[in-house]
């Protein structure tokens, strides 16, 4: 078979955003060269959606980053008639929400509810909500089913993902990292705010939603190699004219180090490179920067 047949038989692969951030990733077959931002219509588990282009992967980031077994499809771009049709879907999920909370409140249910999504062909509606503990929204599901008479699911979701969906400002005074390009949340600990030398406060380092700031993570490997390479604040350096002198603080962007001379109760920054040369036992110090081979050599 020849490359040109290949080519045509390998679709392209996308990922595509839903209402509330939600994205997944899907295949396309006919080759309609789809671009950021374009709306389309996708196969969906049951029927069909409606989603904007994020952007186009290729086929190692989608089969990694997919978790389906069997690929879903984008089918064509949407028409206008397609799009204003959203439009009205988008005016029906804000009743929904008015709906919804009317039996929350009358089943007794202790819920907050973040969002309501239509599918787009409207065989499922989807409300996302949260909670502190799980909830028993059985007698909810019937008389939205009832009311709605389409498939209904109720999906409890974590406060990362409510603030993900509802957007906001941060402290930063930018729009929330997760509600515009933030697709997975990652782990986030103190010990990346202690790594940064950051006061482990919780009102300093936590996001609108009460947990610790994604972009605590941003420059965590810098941080971490630059944490192998200096000294840390407290330690004991040793010099080569016997004088010991505590490390009061450093300056990883400038390669400056603050030294407290305990004699002499003052203070003095020298550049990084001049730290190394006082040092007393180098070859031990230099063992972080120098290979094996280059420490024997120097013996």
């Amino acid at each position: 078979m020849s490359k040109d047949k290949d080519d045509k038989l390998e679709p392209d692969y996308y990922i595509v955003g839903f209402k509330g951030r939600r994205i997944d990733y899907f295949i396309e077959r006919n080759h309609l060269a789809l671009h950021t931002g374009e709306l389309v219509i996708v196969q969906a588990e049951k029927g069909k959606d409606l989603g904007r282009i994020v952007m186009d992967i290729s086929r190692g980031t989608f089969e990694e980053r997919s978790d389906r077994k069997y690929p879903l499809e984008i089918l064509r771009r949407a028409s206008q008639d397609e799009i204003e049709q959203l439009h009205s879907l988008r005016e029906q999920e804000e009743e929904v929400m008015e709906t919804c909370q009317k039996y929350v409140e009358f089943r007794g249910l202790d819920m907050k509810l973040v969002l309501a999504e239509y599918q787009f062909d409207k065989n499922k509606l989807t409300i996302y909500f949260t909670a502190d503990e799980r909830v028993d929204f059985r007698e909810l599901v019937k008389d939205l089913a009832a009311t709605y008479r389409t498939r209904i699911e109720l999906r409890q979701i974590g406060v990362r993902d409510e603030a993900k969906r509802l957007s906001g400002i941060g402290p930063c005074g930018r729009p929330l990292c997760c509600a515009t390009f933030l697709n997975k949340f990652e782990p986030i600990s103190t010990q990346m705010a202690r790594l940064q030398n950051l006061a482990v406060n919780p009102s300093k380092i936590s996001g609108l939603c009460e947990r610790l700031m994604c972009c605590l993570a941003y420059e965590m490997n810098f941080y971490e190699e630059v944490n192998e390479k200096f000294p840390k604040p407290g330690d004991i350096a040793r010099f080569q004219n016997g004088k010991e002198m505590k490390i009061d603080s450093v300056n990883y962007f400038e390669n400056k180090i603050t030294l407290i001379d305990t004699e002499e109760n003052e203070k003095i920054t020298i550049p990084f490179v001049e730290y190394r040369k006082r040092l007393a036992n180098r070859k031990d110090f230099l063992k972080k920067w120098l290979s094996k081979k280059q420490i024997q050599n120097s013996n």
